[in-house]
């Protein structure tokens, strides 16, 4: 068989492809009016978006609801770490200005803040634990390089396993070196698997190990810049994005997917890899580049970007499908447990226009803020709506990213340097207090039928 026999059949949707696609999707349709009928909880939520309770947790909570007379009433948002409220946090580490990433690290892994000392030692192991086996660059990173640096990382992270003489130990103490080695290491995981892609293109290599005096955000910007420069605002805010990233409760897409996965005892190797998978999805981290595609493309259709009656048609466009990617979802609008607002894009927000100003960005700024404010009008006028629609983290997370200069293939893989604490914490807790396996139930709704032979069919 030649080569190109091979490439069109393996890479290509042929006329057989196509047509046996059609008789999957016929055989695949369930009823909509069924879920409700059998009160299905879709995506594990009611109509109202309150998810279904599957577990508990001591590592974070997100709270967007109290309850008044037996009746739920949403409320401003809010995040807590470990009982701490987010915006506390971040208010305490810029205070005392200090990055935010390595204590709030420890705080979630271990259930408590810090002494100086404590962060101390904890900054040191980290820093210690910035190094990758030998050749790994070369034999792993640099083999196959992949566009998709959520690829590149999961691929990474699984060869790790490959390295590890205890990867299959699931106890608390090794899980616990395995988690802190891999949070350690993402940071060059990521930027490697960024440049390796890059010169397989044809640019230039560069590979800069990392500095165990700098934090975990000033080492990302280190690595990835040719010059290695950064200003201490940039850093800043990185870390602000890191620590806003790291948790959001147990529920939450690839949170729930590490709760899962660990529940059948497998590896650690394997379990984040199975979260990387999850968080790569455009529902959940990969919004971030949705959001900034989005922007690109109404920036081409709306000339004048203080038009507010253009800027509301073409919002309006999208929920129709006619507009961007014709999948009628305003990226960066919304979220699962958020209806009034979300503390994390609320925080972003003072220094998403702080960076605007410093770097000239003032109008693309504007602009954001009218789609902020008039997206959710929007929505509830063509939908309907069980609860209110806000701005969520992935709404600025995408311009901040892109004022830092970073490159778009970086954006999830920088939520998942961040959220890689909280599931090490998930996983952790996981272990200590469950011992069976998750499996929730599905209602069959083929009928029972007598097997016909092939020659009768």
């Amino acid at each position: 068989m030649k080569n190109s026999t091979v490439d069109r059949t393996l890479f290509e949707i042929t006329p057989e492809i196509a047509y046996l696609a059609d008789k999957c999707e016929t055989a695949n349709a369930i009823d909509r009016e069924l879920y409700i009928q059998h009160n299905v909880k879709r995506g594990l939520r009611d109509l109202d978006g309150r998810g279904v309770l599957a577990g508990l947790t001591n590592i974070s909570d997100v709270c967007a609801s109290k309850d008044v007379d037996g009746v739920r009433i949403p409320i401003a948002g809010n995040l807590y770490y470990r009982g701490y409220n987010i915006k506390d946090l971040v208010n305490g580490f810029l205070n005392d200005n200090h990055f935010g990433f390595e204590e709030m690290t420890y705080l979630l892994l271990f259930g408590e803040l810090p002494t100086a000392g404590e962060l101390k030692v904890f900054s040191e192991m980290l820093a210690e634990r910035r190094t990758l086996p030998p050749n790994f660059v070369r034999d792993i990173i640099m083999k196959a390089p992949s566009k998709d640096m959520m690829n590149s990382l999961s691929r990474s992270i699984l060869n790790l396993y490959s390295y590890d003489d205890k990867a299959d130990d699931t106890s608390i103490p090794n899980v616990l070196r395995q988690s802190l080695n891999l949070i350690s290491q993402f940071p060059m995981l990521m930027v490697y698997g960024y440049h390796a892609y890059n010169y397989k293109k044809g640019e230039d290599l560069f590979i800069y190990a990392p500095s165990k005096d700098l934090s975990m955000a000033e080492n990302i910007l280190m690595m990835l810049r040719e010059d290695r420069q950064y200003t201490p605002l940039e850093a800043k805010i990185l870390d602000m994005a890191l620590v806003l990233h790291m948790d959001h409760g147990g529920g939450n897409n690839s949170t729930f997917t590490t709760h899962v996965v660990t529940s059948s005892g497998t590896d650690t190797y394997s379990t984040m890899a199975a979260a990387m998978a999850s968080l790569k999805g455009p529902k959940h981290g990969g919004a971030n580049i949705k959001v900034s595609q989005m922007f690109e493309d109404m920036k081409e259709h709306v000339k004048d970007w203080t038009d507010e009656e253009a800027v509301h048609q073409y919002l309006v466009d999208i929920l129709d499908k006619k507009a961007f990617d014709q999948k009628g979802l305003i990226y960066g609008m919304g979220h699962a447990i958020y209806s009034i607002s979300d503390p994390r894009a609320e925080i972003f927000k003072g220094f998403v226009k702080q960076l605007a100003t410093e770097k000239g960005c003032e109008k693309e700024y504007a602009l954001y803020e009218m789609v902020e404010h008039m997206a959710p009008q929007v929505i509830a006028e063509r939908r309907k709506m069980y609860k209110g629609v806000n701005a969520n983290v992935d709404f600025y997370s995408g311009l901040v990213y892109g004022m830092l200069g970073l490159p778009k293939e970086l954006y999830t893989p920088i939520f998942a340097a961040a959220r890689i604490v909280g599931w090490s914490a998930h996983r952790l807790e996981e272990l200590k207090n469950v011992d069976k396996i998750i499996r929730p139930a599905y209602m069959p709704l083929c009928p029972y039928k007598d097997y016909v032979r092939i020659d009768d069919r």
